[in-house]
């Protein structure tokens, strides 16, 4: 949200011009545009049908009718540009904001706190991109210092015509939008997590959003309370809202405060908040109506608490003189001494008078207030305590974080982010590691209720947060391998095939013939469109996922194989790989896991451990040869480990003569690449395993499930893909594991972005391969680059400098394109435009002298 506007729009869509800044304008009615700032853009430059980008020739603020005709900023369609306070700096104009922020922000900031003037980041920065406002910000603090630094570029106005906002021009604005999006979906339901509520009398479409409510508390319809903390009689009206106000229990002597009432009463349809003040202990209670502009004078009609400024004048016996010091035009809430600096009951009590919901016949009320300091919003806007507005901010963000954690181990809602709500906890340190400690204790245990419903590592990676959170590290380091340990054993009770589990103990294959003899298993690796991370255990285990993936040959060859043969010359087993090491291991029992991360043989053990062969009773007759290879880059993206893994699967059941089913090797992998401690999902071994493209939908249960859908795709359509499809090398290397584990752990913890991009992730797949089924390879261009967006967004680290300037130079001959596998660097797919794009595109990286990449001759591996 900016300032009062809430913009909707795809970011995807802009159109930013280059050594310069911008800011994003919308179309409006000039009723809106009078309460918000409005951009005079000129009258040539790039209008396109979804959005017009212009010089910015002027700047208005808040104009009347009158304004916006004498500054041209009425459009022939009868509208003004809103500005929606979104602003880009891009090339040069970026570069000096940033030598300005470096070289002389200290500075420039010095000068205000001395001279006690201000400066709007906002108004005044942009201005130094405008000419015409140079004259109106030469006469304002460090003017002239923002146009020399900045005053060289210009600014230019995106008018999206496909651009949706909301905006607020008052409280009740903010108020109904907020109702409208949170009524019904908070509520009682929101508050039932923190136990002080049991005695609260809270309509059910109010909104409670950071707050704690006691016991006491009454909440209006359609209200809004947010980062507050409420406690004793208070009483809050319909459609009101309140930010940040502490009123501590104060049952005692409430009776004693207000005397003609027994709650502190909000009237329906106010604004209630509270703010510290600079070199003060005391804060200051600000109260409103939901409708009262404060910039509109009282000869203007202006209004406080909905009534006009003269009925509250008489109804308060106030004089003019007592809230301000002349009587001209521009008298109004904004600047009227109206609020008093006082003890919080003390303020309760004026409060309810001066919103007109108690009398004062007495006129102690009266009198207190005329003896008071008291301030202007004008005044408090200057002196406002930041600091210790934030401090009490992040406090109480700390207790409502420890209610709600406490909530949740108690009732089992382990659905929440614990390790973001140990964060905020954090923010209060005295009292973190007692809530820790008690959150320790209200874990769940082996064999408690939950133990069928919560997953074993979701119950350890709690555990280990709170560990982490409360100092213990090595408690924490000792539970975090059981973390990884319960994924693995999870993944295997799921993965089965027939009626046995793929377990060193269940598949022994004791009724198999194991005779002298040689088989060799060749595999394509896959490249994925789009879905990778929903095929990937726990999410697998617990949501279903889709992922759409092609197999690939590379420059005409298969790139990866297992060669495996039973041999009388020895009784071991004697492992090599393309890199010329090797390994003999005499004694079987030997092979367990867990295995160092370097050791090279790693894969290979475990799949002799997987499939059961180790136990096979003949086996102490011959002995193995077992070679690999891979054909590919290390690190490529491509699979390669997985594809690997599922060679030496099927070479070691076809020796052993046990079903080598691609869909009982794509599982046996799974549970392979869990004992080889590098985690990893289905979606590998499949793109190996099965030809062409599919479209594979993984349902988690007991067993998990996995259906392969292959795409029937015409010949034609093969061949314009593999003629505008790209596969390039980057000469960037990248281990997907490193990636996978922080990944994991975000799931683990429900981070709730991580899991939503998750999901898009794998309804992409699907719109991919209904896109492909239809002929329209462009669409998927499109899949693909919102694929790749959604993987920065679970690693940021996934692209880098050097992948970001090659999509870049990339770009205007593509129409999608993205990192294969975890990212990070390994083979990126380019999609081109069309046929000479794609020529022109190659030819282009091919003689480059920026970038050391290898563009791949490829074809889709049809057959087996």
């Amino acid at each position: 949200m900016t300032g009062d506007v809430l913009p909707c729009f795809d970011a995807s869509n802009l159109v930013l011009p280059d050594d310069a800044a911008c800011i994003v304008t919308v179309p409006t009615t000039l009723d809106v545009a009078a309460n918000h700032g409005v951009v005079v853009a000129s009258k040539d430059g790039t209008d396109d049908e979804n959005y017009s980008l212009c010089l910015v020739d002027n700047l208005l603020q808040k104009p009347t009718v009158r304004e916006l005709l004498d500054g041209q900023a009425i459009r022939d369609d009868g509208r003004a540009l809103l500005d929606t306070g979104i602003i880009s700096a891009r090339g040069k104009a970026w570069q000096d904001l940033v030598r300005l922020a470096y070289s002389s922000s200290q500075i420039m900031i010095k000068e205000l706190i001395i001279s006690r003037k201000e400066m709007s980041l906002y108004e005044d920065l942009v201005a130094a991109w405008v000419p015409s406002r140079h004259e109106w910000l030469k006469t304002h603090p460090l003017g002239m210092d923002l146009i020399a630094a900045l005053g060289r570029h210009r600014m230019f106005s995106f008018c999206s015509y496909d651009f949706s906002f909301l905006h607020f021009g008052t409280s009740a604005e903010v108020l109904d939008h907020l109702a409208g999006s949170y009524s019904g979906l908070v509520g009682r339901r929101h508050l039932s997590l923190v136990p002080e509520t049991t005695a609260c009398d809270i309509a059910a479409t109010a909104v409670i959003l950071s707050s704690k409510i006691s016991s006491g508390v009454s909440v209006g319809e359609d209200s809004l309370v947010y980062d507050s903390s409420l406690a004793g009689r208070v009483q809050i009206g319909s459609q009101s809202i309140v930010v940040g106000v502490n009123i501590h229990e104060l049952q005692g002597n409430m009776s004693q405060i207000i005397s003609t009432s027994k709650y502190f009463t909000l009237p329906d349809r106010h604004c209630l908040w509270e703010v510290p003040l600079v070199n003060s202990a005391g804060r200051v209670m600000v109260y409103c109506g939901l409708h009262d502009n404060p910039k509109i004078s009282i000869k203007k009609d202006g209004t406080f608490c909905g009534k006009p400024w003269r009925n509250v004048l008489e109804h308060l016996k106030v004089q003019d003189t007592d809230l301000w010091n002349s009587t001209n035009e521009d008298n109004c809430l904004w600047n009227a001494r109206l609020f008093p600096v006082m003890s919080l009951p003390e303020m309760l009590n004026v409060g309810m008078w001066l919103m007109g919901s108690t009398c004062d016949p007495d006129g102690k009320a009266a009198s207190l207030w005329r003896k008071s300091q008291r301030v202007s919003l004008e005044e408090l806007h200057r002196s406002i305590d930041y600091h210790q507005l934030c401090m009490f901010s992040s406090k109480h963000q700390a207790d409502l974080a420890a209610n709600i954690a406490k909530a949740c181990m108690t009732y089992g809602f382990l659905g929440r982010n614990l390790f973001q709500l140990c964060k905020e906890m954090l923010l209060k340190e005295n009292s973190c590691l007692e809530v820790c400690n008690e959150l320790l204790s209200l874990c769940p245990t082996h064999g408690d209720q939950y133990s069928g419903v919560l997953p074993q590592s979701r119950i350890y990676q709690v555990k280990m947060d709170l560990l982490r959170a409360s100092g213990d590290l090595s408690t924490a380091s000792i539970v975090e391998e059981k973390v990884w340990a319960s994924i693995t054993s999870e993944t295997a009770s799921a993965i089965k095939y027939g009626s046995k589990e793929l377990s060193s103990d269940s598949m022994s294959s004791s009724n198999g013939n194991l005779h002298p003899k040689k088989t060799i298993v060749e595999l394509p690796v896959r490249v994925d469109f789009v879905g990778g991370w929903s095929d990937t255990p726990p999410w697998s285990l617990e949501r279903p996922g889709c992922v759409l993936n092609m197999a690939i040959r590379l420059e005409g060859n298969l790139p990866v194989g297992a060669m495996i043969e039973t041999t009388v010359d020895h009784l071991g087993v004697l492992i090599e790989d393309d890199a010329g090491r090797n390994v003999y291991i005499d004694d079987l029992a030997s092979i367990t896991s867990p295995f160092e991360e370097n050791d090279p043989f790693r894969l290979v053990k475990s799949a002799l451990i997987v499939t059961g062969i180790l136990n096979h009773k003949r086996l102490s007759k011959l002995g193995l040869n077992i070679r690999t290879w891979a054909n590919v880059p290390r690190g490529s993206g491509l699979g390669t480990s997985s594809i690997l893994a599922a060679a030496v699967v099927k070479g070691l059941f076809q020796l052993i003569e046990d079903d080598e089913a691609n869909d009982t090797v794509a599982r046996a992998v799974l549970v392979v690449e869990q004992v080889m401690g590098t985690g990893g999902g289905w979606q590998d071994q499949i793109g190996g395993l099965y030809p062409g493209i599919k479209c594979t939908q993984s349902y988690p249960g007991q067993p998990l499930r996995l259906q392969v859908l292959p795409l029937l795709a015409s010949l034609q359509l093969i061949q314009e893909l593999e003629q505008r499809l790209l596969v390039v090398f980057t000469g960037q290397v990248r281990l997907a594991h490193q990636v996978l584990q922080k990944v994991v752990t975000r799931y683990l913890r429900r981070d709730s972005l991580m899991i939503s991009s998750i999901k898009r992730l794998a309804e992409l797949a699907k719109i991919g391969r209904e896109a492909l089924m239809n002929g329209e390879i462009d669409e998927l261009g499109g899949i693909m680059s919102e694929a790749w967006r959604l993987h920065q967004e679970l690693d940021p680290f996934c692209s880098n400098k050097l992948v970001d300037e090659l999509f870049a130079f990339a770009d205007p001959y593509c129409c999608g394109y993205k990192l294969v596998g975890a990212g990070g660097g390994g083979f990126a797919l380019m999609l081109a435009k069309n046929l000479n794009s794609a020529k022109e595109l190659r030819q282009a990286l091919e003689n480059s002298a920026t970038f050391d990449v290898k563009v791949y001759n490829w074809n889709v591996a049809m057959t087996p």
